[in-house]
């Protein structure tokens, strides 16, 4: 076979059936082949890296698991000037079997993009909660966070018995909490949750940025950039900019 044929032939098979292709092509000495043999190597290196990491991703829903649903919480966007704050919780099945969960802060908005629709495919349920500008001027951000991680729990189409945090117990639940510090990057359950609550976020600051331009919404997503503090001082706020956030610049 031609180098580039075997280079489709890799690029059309799944990682799992690497192996079965490299010992095929195991005995050709053409430097191509042995360059795409030697980068399927790394793959699966690197693919099976992975694998393990995600495995001790499970180890707090391994825990729980026999105690019933284990449910992760986190939530987004307690520092903007501008906007809600989100809450999602996440229920994922026992033999989940998504790749690359990990705090939304660390991963790119394409693989954000794609977790979030692999999350949303897969999950047992997935409930999103969140608080307006009004709430949060209204009662402080903290109780604001509360309130959307009570309503997203809320709105799970699965019951859970047990609730991973990132950090936080929750007032006003009536079911088994366990905070974990930086819980989303030790558990899959509430790195997918992060995942969840930070691209429904950033889609609602997107779509303002049309109702609301001049801000910059769409790139700083209402976080205090130079750029919105520059429009703040100058057009001043609009209708969900933080008040008790903005007495510094207006």
């Amino acid at each position: 076979m031609s180098i580039s044929d075997i280079k489709k032939e890799f690029a059309q098979a799944d990682i799992n059936e690497y192996s079965s292709i490299i010992e095929k092509y195991k005995d050709d000495t053409r430097s191509g082949v042995v360059k795409l043999i030697q980068s399927a190597e790394k793959n699966i290196e690197k693919h099976e890296k992975e694998l393990a990491r995600m495995y001790r991703m499970f180890n707090y829903e391994r825990q729980y698991r026999g105690e019933g649903n284990v449910c992760g919480i986190d939530e987004v966007g307690r520092g903007p000037l501008a906007g809600p704050v989100v809450a999602a919780a996440v229920i994922l099945p026992e033999d989940c079997d998504i790749l690359y969960l990990n705090d939304s802060k660390q991963l790119s908005e394409k693989m954000r993009e794609k977790l979030y629709d692999e999350i949303m495919e897969k999950a047992l349920a997935v409930g999103v909660g969140m608080a307006d500008e009004k709430v949060i001027d209204d009662i402080n951000i903290l109780q604001a966070d509360y309130h959307a991680m009570r309503i997203a729990i809320s709105k799970l189409s699965v019951k859970p018995q047990v609730l991973l945090n990132d950090a936080v117990t929750i007032p006003g639940v009536d079911i088994k909490q366990v905070p974990i510090i930086k819980g989303d990057t030790l558990s899959a359950s509430i790195a997918a949750a992060s995942i969840i609550a930070k691209v429904t976020r950033d889609r609602m600051m997107v779509a303002y940025d049309g109702v609301y331009p001049g801000y910059g919404f769409a790139s700083n997503k209402g976080y205090g950039s130079k750029e919105h503090i520059e429009a703040l001082k100058t057009m001043g706020p609009c209708e969900i900019h933080r008040r008790s956030f903005i007495k510094n610049f207006v």
